[in-house]
């Protein structure tokens, strides 16, 4: 296996894994509206990156190649309802903002342990 294909193998599995450790800590240890916070903004970006990686899969699979517009359109369309889920949810104060960043984070986090763990390999494979 690739490296590339091994470190979205990691990453889509860790941010699951992820997602769900932080908000668990959330329930256990926040109030509510945070806790609320990291749940809701794992789950918008946890299901764009997947989004994301079955749009740039299947534009980029052969034999149905698609225009990097479409790809592009899609990409902009996700953004903006991420964007409008987000302000609604902070306009009425359903979820704490701080919580919501954590939470947005998760898959930023997944990609620097993916990272982490590469550099791990490497280094100790030069090593021995």
């Amino acid at each position: 296996m690739g490296i590339q294909k091994r470190l979205l193998k990691f990453v889509t599995r860790s941010n699951w894994i992820l997602f769900v450790l932080a908000g668990v800590a959330g329930l256990c240890f926040a109030p509510v509206d945070f806790a609320g916070g990291i749940i809701f903004g794992g789950l918008i970006v946890t299901v764009n990156f997947h989004l994301l990686a079955r749009t740039l899969k299947n534009a980029l699979t052969p034999p149905h190649l698609s225009s990097h517009h479409v790809v592009i359109a899609k990409y902009y369309m996700r953004f903006a309802v991420s964007g409008i889920i987000i302000f609604a949810l902070i306009y009425t104060h359903i979820v704490n903002p701080l919580g919501l960043f954590i939470g947005l984070s998760i898959v930023v986090a997944s990609i620097t342990l993916a990272t982490m763990c590469e550099l791990k390999k490497i280094i100790f494979k030069e090593a021995v």
